[in-house]
């Protein structure tokens, strides 16, 4: 009797809680950062109001979430698409060639630019930005946080050592540079 009331008490749980929106990445994992988020003190204060993701040009950008197309267009010459959520956020893509319309309802996964030429980057970069009002927000944040992982260490000296893995290759606690692999979409 119990099992089948804690049962029912799940189920029930479970269908009054809303569904949490599908969330997939703007790019193909491993998302490779250029240039991390970096929040300025003040909101006139020089910062990083957003993320650089490496990408080449011509990389296809997906809608990171359904919503509704509120900005497509140019902005100081370059190509900016704005996708508003329907929690709220804003989610920004720079530089692009838009795929959709202002107004126009988008799909989670969505393909919706492409990636041009003209970031700020040394090398082509998507610059993807969230802002929950007028205040900017770390975009990984909408994502999956990685599972740690313990990498082979390839260096000689771990080999030779024999620290690690019985089989002598090593292990590193450590992540690459700059990648944030987590779970695919």
């Amino acid at each position: 009797m119990t099992t089948l009331l804690l049962s029912l008490l799940m189920l029930l749980a479970q269908t009054a809680l809303p569904a949490a929106p599908a969330v997939v990445r703007p790019l193909p994992a491993p998302l490779s950062v250029a240039r991390w988020w970096d929040p300025p003190p003040t909101p006139y204060a020089a910062g990083h109001r957003g993320v650089d993701l490496a990408a080449p040009v011509g990389a296809q950008l997906r809608a990171v979430a359904a919503g509704r197309v509120h900005y497509a267009g140019q902005v100081a010459g370059r190509g900016v698409l704005s996708l508003a959520l329907p929690n709220g956020l804003r989610t920004t893509y720079e530089p692009v060639r838009p795929l959709v319309t202002e107004g126009e309802e988008v799909s989670a996964g969505q393909v919706v630019a492409v990636l041009t030429e003209g970031s700020h980057c040394p090398a082509p970069c998507l610059h993807w930005g969230l802002l929950s009002g007028e205040a900017y927000l770390n975009p990984l944040a909408l994502l999956t946080r990685p599972t740690p992982r313990l990498l082979p260490d390839p260096s000689p000296d771990a080999v030779r050592s024999g620290a690690g893995a019985a089989d002598g290759t090593g292990l590193s606690p450590g992540r690459p540079a700059g990648r944030w692999p987590g779970p695919s979409p």
